[in-house]
């Protein structure tokens, strides 16, 4: 909404090092913040994803909440959680979301390469698997 904080940061310049996640600033889809535990060090957070988005999150790879390049800590059928160090949680909105909020998600680009990739060939595969048992060329 207007007025609302925003995460912001600089793009990296071509040719600087690149120390963390490739992010677009895309929004693939809104997912629900579903729980906070807070431990000494850190504090895991829990989100609901929609179905449509999970095949993209994988635990160690990277997602994206409300502009924020985090970890993917842990992975459930329809939910993963992220661990946020004090510094995340007091310099960006997540530290002051609450059970039930809304967060734009953005998937790991590359991972939507792969598939995209890895889908035609597999699909090429299939098609001659089943034209060779018919006794057919593809």
């Amino acid at each position: 909404r207007p007025g609302d904080p925003v995460n912001l940061e600089r793009a990296a310049a071509l040719g600087s090092r690149l120390g963390g996640h490739l992010v677009q600033g895309h929004v693939d889809g809104v997912g629900e913040l579903i729980s906070r535990e807070p431990a000494e060090q850190w504090e895991t957070v829990r989100f609901r994803l929609p179905a449509s988005l999970s095949r993209y999150v994988v635990e160690k790879g990277s997602i994206t909440i409300d502009g924020v390049s985090l970890t993917v800590a842990a992975v459930g059928a329809d939910e993963f959680a992220v661990g946020l160090i004090p510094t995340t949680l007091k310099l960006t909105t997540l530290g002051a979301k609450g059970v039930g909020d809304p967060v734009n998600l953005e998937v790991d680009v590359l991972a939507k390469y792969v598939e995209r990739l890895l889908g035609d060939r597999l699909t090429q595969a299939d098609v001659r698997g089943v034209a060779a048992n018919l006794g057919g060329v593809a």
